[in-house]
């Protein structure tokens, strides 16, 4: 599936030489991750293209002449579907190509941060990507806080070039989580708010750098989280051996619970408040699974189109279904639940693009939308989100959409497997048989 990359704006600046270069800003679930110029991302693609050859998707063809508006535009549109084509394959995705490029490219943007606010005309900031030499960048040490669901953090010291997936074996192994279940778990920059709410900005890519991510980010009061990352109760059975492991996944529970994200019936809610002051962690993460929208994403309020645009509603996410609790214009409250088998395609669209000028202009989120097609009576329809959280929600569905494919994949691996016994079991007997006669 496609990284939600996207460069919804490019500037023009002047560059050593008295003439003009475009700049193209790209951003990662809606929080700016890099800039760069066509030609960085050209010769990038001849080095994808010495790996992968022709199964790469085209990339825009150069521009001899000077280009207009509409060419230029053209072109952003074009780079900003390569980006999204290039990343739909998960050997380009885990390639060192790839992965060392956007980090670099990513660690610059974290410099000129540092040294000012808008990008130096200079030969020296022309970022050419062939080393890190290129631009004199060294990653450093740095000590980073990863916050746990029970509100203490795990302080780990790290590069400054280390990637999520190097962070979260970092701090797993400081927790002494199984290295077999560290894939279970992932990163996320999470918002706290004065009054102890909370909001999930976005989950981490693995080749993102947590460092440079939590710096870049202008969205107030933002810290480096780990949670679960899986969608699917079901996959606590598989933790439930390691007790590191465990512990996390009542933090978390515990965490929900308080914040209204899962819903307990005062009969449950009373017998976990008396398995947690025995600490018995796996009876209370064993009632869990019963309690309506545990192990489930909840999103900010937000607002959509049905049954009438503009009712505000608040989106729970996990279990193959997509809750979704509508106020409506009288205040009464309706459930409505979308099968994620009933779901035929969704796509996250920018309903205003906001201007980069030269200041400090960073997260395009507060004006998105994702709309989904759904099958309800046998017709398709379109049911639209407004939500800052559009990129989040769309990587939960695309997880919803992995480890129902990994179920299925996983049972038609046990099928074939027990047919083959049954057929090994069948000769076996066959020739037992002939054996006997003889």
């Amino acid at each position: 599936m496609k990284t939600h990359f996207c460069i919804p704006v490019s500037q023009r600046r002047p560059d050593a030489l008295g003439g003009r270069y475009v700049l193209y800003s790209v951003y990662l679930d809606g929080l700016l991750f890099c800039r760069v110029r066509y030609s960085q991302l050209h010769r990038w693609n001849e080095q994808l293209q010495r790996v992968f050859g022709s199964s790469l998707p085209p990339f825009p063809p150069k521009y001899y002449l000077a280009m207009t508006t509409s060419m230029a535009d053209e072109r952003r549109a074009q780079l900003e579907q390569y980006l999204q084509n290039v990343t739909a394959d998960p050997n380009v995705l885990r390639s060192d190509v790839f992965i060392e490029f956007l980090k670099l490219a990513q660690l610059v943007l974290s410099c000129t941060q540092k040294i000012c606010t808008e990008w130096l005309p200079t030969a020296s900031t022309e970022l050419e990507m062939e080393t890190s030499n290129t631009f004199n960048i060294t990653a450093e040490k740095a000590f980073l806080d990863i916050f746990l669901p029970n509100g203490r953090s795990v302080n780990i010291e790290i590069l400054t070039s280390d990637s999520a997936e190097r962070v979260l074996e970092v701090v797993s192994h400081k927790l002494r989580l199984s290295r077999e279940l560290v894939g279970y778990f992932g990163l996320f920059l999470i918002r706290f708010y004065k009054e102890g709410s909370l909001s999930v900005v976005k989950k981490l890519a693995d080749f993102e750098l947590p460092y440079v991510s939590l710096r870049s980010s202008e969205v107030q009061n933002c810290k480096v989280g780990l949670r679960k990352w899986y969608l699917d109760p079901a996959f606590d059975s598989v933790l439930m051996g390691c007790r590191s492991a465990v512990e996390l996944l009542y933090m978390q529970a515990v965490q929900d619970i308080e914040k209204e994200w899962i819903k307990p019936t005062q009969g449950q809610r009373q017998e976990l408040e008396a398995l947690q002051k025995e600490n018995n962690q796996t009876k209370f993460l064993q009632l869990c699974q019963e309690v309506q929208h545990y192990g489930y994403m909840q999103l900010d309020p937000c607002h959509c189109d049905s049954p009438e645009p503009g009712c505000r509603a608040v989106l729970s996410v996990g279990n193959d279904e997509i809750n979704c609790c509508i106020t409506l214009p009288d205040n009464r409250t309706q459930d409505v639940v979308f099968q994620m088998s009933r779901v035929k395609c969704w796509q996250v669209t920018f309903l205003r693009t906001l201007l980069d000028m030269d200041g400090p202009q960073r997260t395009l989120n507060q004006n998105l939308e994702l709309r989904f097609q759904y099958s309800e009576d046998s017709h398709w329809q379109w049911f639209i989100i407004y939500t800052k959280q559009a990129f989040l929600l769309s990587s939960c569905l695309k997880k919803m959409v992995s480890e129902k494919m990994a179920k299925l994949a996983a049972e038609n691996t046990e099928m074939s497997q027990a047919r083959q016994r049954l057929q090994m079991g069948q000769v076996h007997q066959a020739a037992e048989f002939q054996t006997r006669g003889k």
